[in-house]
């Protein structure tokens, strides 16, 4: 019986010791951080600064703004034309938001009276 549980605590030994291998070993997959406008933040004719990015799924948007001027609002792609916000749209307005992509289309916009209009929207495609 004593060589059983020996045989056991070496099994658990070994297996703790391989796990703690593997966690080291291994890089967690991390998506990429984006600031919505570089560093004029999120703003106003902000809808071209998607332009020649490259999103995936997983990658960060961080939107930084006055949350006294601005807030985010995450729309439909027909809201996001007519610069409108339907009932159950998803609102932040922390200032520094950050939003995880999902794969596909995400459409996001700023709510306050005209600033849509003025350009502070952008459409994001993440593979």
């Amino acid at each position: 019986m004593a060589q059983g549980s020996s045989n056991s605590a070496r099994l658990a030994l070994c297996l703790g010791v391989g796990i703690f291998c593997l966690l080291t070993l291994t890089k967690p997959i991390l998506g990429a951080q984006f600031t919505v406008g570089d560093a004029a933040g999120w703003t106003f004719n902000v809808n071209n600064w998607p332009n020649g990015k490259s999103f995936k799924a997983g990658d960060v948007l961080e939107f930084d703004y006055d949350k006294s001027q601005h807030n985010v609002v995450e729309v439909s792609q027909d809201n996001y034309g007519s610069c409108k916000v339907s009932s159950g749209a998803k609102y932040y307005n922390s200032g520094k938001d950050q939003i995880t992509l999902t794969k596909g289309q995400s459409f996001f916009i700023c709510s306050f009276h005209g600033h849509c209009e003025s350009g502070m929207k952008i459409a994001i495609n993440a593979a």
